[in-house]
């Protein structure tokens, strides 16, 4: 049985809810599952916003059925091809051979990769500022390129002043019922997954980002519909705020997030020594042990925190495995304007400072602080008082930072 709802008078919501997927993109963990946003406006012309994933591909059919109630669809916006948006356009064609493709051209290319029956053949093909008039709604096109895919676009309706998105502006997590980020308490339940989607999925491009952002402030928005996640219809500055946060890499909060590997504890001890030492010092912390917590989650509170620390135990002669899985992670997301101080532990041949510090130093703008500490083993005294000189240093920098800001 169908299930949508409006968005506004004609248009209507007909995506779906995924609580089954245990991984998105085979990567991410979704605990609070995914939805597929899929939009239909009902002018004289009618036209279907993207698609949805296979997995929902029954679902979402009888929702776009139930509101076209009989009318024939006459345009499918791909504005993106990744495989959640556009798994069902094949089951779109065959019901509705008389529908029309708009995409752009790297989107035709990426449709015939993907598809062996010739689609590209019904294609309107649609660049920059090109504009569709459906009948009280005119459509006008964006390029969003690398956000997060290349072929990737939005669609600004100027009649509802609604900004069809894409993948920005979206969140892990499923609707639940509640289509519109006003429902829910944002900002306490879902900007964590929201943050999650963002550095994980798209935070490699910030400038990219940046780029949508300056288009999108050109124009007058009441509502954006991403295809992840709730729509945004009030306060839509404080969650654009956001983005420009996360895609300009100026942290959230000035604080020291501590990231640390340790096989026996003794590595751990060092990094709750720090973590206390900085809360006497009137600094926030948050911890994270790399063996128990997924990359994804660290390299969103790395995007959050003005200052990191990397703690580890030397491995088989380098950095423990998932200190270094997570390392690298983070440099391929290119996040960059973050102080780092850097913790090693080894019981003979410690080596891995010298490794976690080689992979930051290929990143950009990372101030690594010189005074790395050293631990043979296990803390003794002289480490702590190194640990609590590294706090006393670290408390200083997000001091300054912050007033610097201010």
């Amino acid at each position: 049985m169908y299930c949508t709802r409006k968005v506004t008078e004609d248009i209507v919501w007909v995506g779906c809810d995924d609580r089954r997927l245990a991984m998105f993109e085979g990567v991410y963990s979704v605990p609070g599952g995914v939805s597929y946003n899929s939009y239909l406006l009902l002018d004289e012309k009618t036209v279907l916003m993207d698609t949805a994933d296979w997995a929902v591909g029954r679902l979402f059919l009888e929702n776009v059925t139930q509101e076209l109630d009989g009318r024939k669809l006459d345009y499918l916006v791909i504005q993106h091809v990744e495989p959640d948006h556009s798994g069902t356009i094949s089951d779109i064609i065959m019901r509705h051979p008389e529908v029309t493709l708009v995409c752009n051209e790297k989107t035709k290319g990426m449709l015939a990769q993907f598809y062996e029956n010739d689609i590209t053949e019904r294609v309107l093909i649609v660049k920059e500022g090109d504009t569709l008039c459906t009948g009280r709604h005119t459509l006008t096109f964006f390029m969003a390129p690398m956000v997060h895919w290349p072929e990737v676009m939005v669609t600004y309706d100027s009649e509802a002043g609604v900004l069809f998105s894409a993948d920005a502006f979206g969140t892990f997590g499923a609707l639940n019922g509640a289509l519109f980020a006003d429902e829910v308490d944002f900002f306490a339940d879902y900007l964590k997954e929201a943050r999650r989607y963002y550095t994980n999925i798209v935070g490699k491009y910030g400038a990219m980002v940046q780029s949508l952002l300056k288009k999108a402030s050109g124009l007058s928005i009441k509502m954006i519909c991403p295809l992840h996640g709730p729509i945004w219809r009030e306060n839509i500055a404080a969650y654009v705020e956001k983005y420009q946060l996360w895609s300009s890499y100026t942290p959230e909060e000035y604080g020291v997030m501590i990231a640390y590997a340790s096989v026996y504890g003794h590595t751990e001890n060092a990094a709750n020594i720090l973590a206390c030492e900085l809360r006497d010092r009137g600094i926030r912390t948050m911890m994270y042990d790399v063996s128990v917590t997924h990359a994804s989650d660290i390299i969103a509170e790395a995007f959050r925190y003005s200052h990191l620390v990397f703690a580890s135990a030397t491995y088989n002669g380098g950095i423990f495995v998932s200190m270094e899985e997570l390392l690298r992670d983070l440099a391929a997301h290119s996040l960059k304007n973050r102080t780092v101080a850097l913790i090693q532990n080894g019981s003979w041949g410690a080596l891995s400072g010298k490794m976690m510090k080689e992979i930051l130093s290929g990143m950009k703008d990372m101030r690594i602080l010189e005074n790395m500490v050293g631990i043979n083993s296990s803390v003794k005294n002289d480490q702590r008082k190194m640990l609590e000189e590294l706090a006393e240093q670290l408390a200083e920098s997000v001091r300054r930072e912050k007033e610097a800001l201010a």
